[in-house]
C-alpha cells in the first residue's frame, strides 16, 4: 500500500509541473516584440498630459521622384562675351573708299580656319590711319609682319583693339593717337593677298568680330552722286554734279 501511494505521488507531480509548462507564454517573435515595444512607446505618451507626438526619422531611402537630396551644381562655364560693336569709325584705315579684297569669316571653333578681319586693296607705302581716337597698345613685328594694335577710346572694357598689318609703324606703344593719325605705312607682303593689302582686324579681348561693323553707314555705303542744279544766266553752265 505504502509503495501505490508514492506511485500516486510521483504521478501527481509529473501532471503538475507538464500542466505548468503548457501555461508559460511562448517566445515572441522579433517582429511582434518591436510592436510590443511601439505599443508600450504610444501607450507613455499618451499618458503624458500636454506632451506632443515625437518625430521618427524613417530610415527607408527617399524616392528618386521626391525632389530630395542635394542640388545639381551651377554650371562653371563662364557668360559669354560681349561682342556688340559701336560704330565710332570717322574714316576708312587706308584711301577713301578701298574695295574689299577678301571680307570677314568668322571661324566655326576658336581654332578653326576662317578670315579674322578683313583685306583692302591698296599700294604699298600708302598712309595707315587710326579709324578712330584711342591708344596705340602694339607696334613691333608678329612673325616677320609689322603690325600695329590700336584700342579704341570708349568702347567698354575690355575695350575694342584695332590692328593693322603689313604696316612700317611711326608710332610706338602708349601713344595716344586721333582718328585719322598716320600710324605708319604699308609694307610689301605677297604672302596673305594676291595683290598688295592691308589686313584690317577687330578683337575684344580674344574674340574676333568683323572691323567693318566700326564704320557708319555713310561711310560704309555712301549716297549716290545727285546732280544739283546751278543758278546761271541764259549761257551759263547746266547742272553740276554733287
Amino acid at each position: 500500500m505504502r509503495a501505490k501511494r508514492q506511485v500516486r505521488t510521483w504521478l501527481q507531480l509529473l501532471s503538475g509541473i507538464t500542466m505548468g509548462a503548457l501555461t508559460l507564454p511562448t517566445a515572441s517573435t522579433p517582429s511582434d516584440a518591436h510592436g510590443m515595444r511601439m505599443a508600450s512607446a504610444a501607450a507613455t505618451e499618451a499618458s503624458v498630459p500636454g506632451s506632443a507626438p515625437v518625430a521618427r526619422a524613417s530610415l527607408s531611402p527617399p524616392s528618386p521622384s521626391s525632389g530630395s537630396g542635394p542640388a545639381p551644381p551651377a554650371s562653371s562655364e563662364p557668360p559669354g562675351g560681349d561682342t556688340s560693336v559701336p560704330a565710332v569709325a570717322r574714316l576708312w584705315p587706308v584711301g577713301i573708299r578701298p574695295a574689299v579684297l577678301r571680307g570677314w569669316q568668322p571661324p566655326p571653333t576658336p581654332y578653326g580656319r576662317g578670315h579674322r578681319g578683313v583685306d583692302l586693296a591698296a599700294e604699298p607705302g600708302s598712309p595707315v590711319r587710326s579709324v578712330a581716337p584711342g591708344r596705340v597698345s602694339f607696334a613691333g613685328r608678329v612673325a616677320g609682319r609689322g603690325t600695329v594694335a590700336v584700342e579704341l577710346t570708349g568702347t567698354g572694357s575690355p575695350p575694342l583693339r584695332t590692328t593693322f598689318t603689313p604696316v612700317r609703324a611711326t608710332v610706338k606703344k602708349g601713344d595716344e593717337v586721333t582718328a585719322g593719325e598716320v600710324l605708319g605705312t604699308l609694307e610689301t607682303d605677297g604672302s596673305h593677298c594676291p595683290a598688295s593689302c592691308l589686313h584690317w582686324g577687330l578683337l575684344r579681348d580674344r574674340t574676333y568680330l568683323d572691323p567693318l561693323s566700326l564704320l557708319p553707314a555713310w561711310l560704309l555705303h555712301p549716297a549716290p552722286s545727285r546732280l544739283l542744279p546751278v543758278p546761271t544766266g541764259d549761257d551759263g553752265p547746266g547742272p553740276r554734279v554733287r
